[in-house]
């Protein structure tokens, strides 16, 4: 990788780092501070329910900057000053404001981050994937490691450890380039891209994968602990899933270069279907649902790589950060949120199989709207 790239990866290895320690583990530490399960899932739940908004908000500052890199930075410094606050925090009241103002914070970089890192690929966006990637094996590292720590440690050693991962962010923020943006070149108005049929096409069928994603993303362990499984097999399920996603990420370009970004994205919803067919009718059947968990490679790893190159390519010139950030907001944000919520109902009903059957519905209506969408095509074919 050339140097640029090299300080993407790293930015993503500390920025996804964070989530491996943030997501598993800060609800322990929460309880540990004597927080009740409600106080404990309302907290949590900041981190998602910001990023249905925070992140069109901080794209159009970028864009109407135009100055993606300074925004980045802006926002990582912040978001370690306002973590330093959970310290000595103890009251409901003061931790709800001081994690939303870190989710605010938190959720800005990202999709700025994604058009920095594709304005810098250029034409090669095939290329993604081999630095994306560097987010997924930070994220394992330390969501094992972490793990083994917390069994040595006192947890009241975890927010050092989650100040450590924010200062890494906000370090290597400051070391990322602006991607250099052709001025020259014709790019519709916002307003027109966003009346085109395809355009929501695009941005909706995301929307669908993370629906599908809420269920796998909040009950799949309970999902499996209650069918039997120890929290080994669990963990290694789980492992399994990103393994396979770095492994994908890899071969990225290969894939693009043979089958174009639109073909992948569209398998991606099908595969997608048979993944979480599987999970909820064949959870009892270790090899079925092992190789439901290699399809993570599809549903995760190959969509995103081909959905932010889908969105780079539609929202030309200066409107890349809000495009960007508007399949952030819609799918991690609104889609994650409602298929949380959608999952969990479903749960209570219908138990693990309807949820996860509701997630094979939401996959297979988004392939279908993709295929029907006239206006949209493969620009990288």
């Amino acid at each position: 990788m050339t140097g640029p790239a090299r300080r993407f990866a790293a930015y993503y290895f500390f920025y996804f780092a964070f989530v491996g320690v943030f997501s598993p583990y800060w609800s322990l530490y929460l309880k540990h501070l004597g927080f009740g399960a409600f106080d404990i899932a309302v907290l949590m739940s900041l981190l998602q329910v910001t990023r249905v908004f925070a992140p069109a908000l901080w794209g159009w500052l970028a864009d109407h900057l135009g100055r993606q890199a300074v925004v980045v930075r802006a926002a990582a410094l912040a978001g370690m000053l306002v973590f330093l606050p959970v310290f000595w925090v103890r009251d409901f009241a003061g931790m709800f404001a001081t994690m939303l103002l870190i989710a605010f914070f938190w959720s800005a970089s990202l999709p700025l981050v994604e058009a920095m890192t594709l304005g810098h690929l250029d034409r090669n966006t095939a290329h993604y994937g081999r630095i994306r990637l560097w987010g997924s094996v930070g994220f394992v590292l330390t969501v094992l490691g972490c793990g083994w720590w917390l069994d040595h440690a006192s947890i009241d050693a975890l927010p050092w450890l989650v100040l450590a991962l924010l200062a890494g962010i906000a370090a290597f923020a400051w070391r990322l380039p602006d991607a250099s943006r052709d001025t020259q070149i014709h790019a519709d108005s916002l307003r027109d891209v966003l009346r085109q049929p395809a355009v929501w096409a695009l941005l909706g069928a995301c929307a669908l994968m993370s629906v599908a994603h809420g269920p796998y993303y909040t009950l799949f362990s309970v999902y499996l602990a209650e069918h039997g499984y120890s929290k080994g097999a669990i963990g290694s399920l789980w492992a399994v899933g990103v393994v396979f996603e770095i492994g994908i990420f890899m071969v990225m370009p290969h894939l693009v270069a043979r089958w174009g970004f639109l073909r992948i994205l569209q398998a991606t919803f099908w595969l997608g279907t048979l993944r979480f067919a599987v999970i909820a009718l064949m959870v009892d059947s270790l090899i079925p649902l092992l190789l439901a968990q290699t399809l993570h490679a599809a549903t995760f790893a190959a969509f995103h790589a081909s959905a932010v190159a889908a969105v780079h390519q539609t929202f030309r010139g200066p409107h890349q950060a809000k495009g960007q950030a508007l399949y952030t907001s819609l799918s991690f944000g609104v889609g994650g949120t409602v298929g949380g919520l959608l999952g969990g109902s479903l749960y209570e009903v219908a138990g693990g199989t309807g949820a996860f059957l509701m997630s094979a519905v939401a996959t297979a209506l988004g392939g279908l709207i993709l295929a029907l969408s006239s206006g949209t095509r493969d620009r990288s074919a």
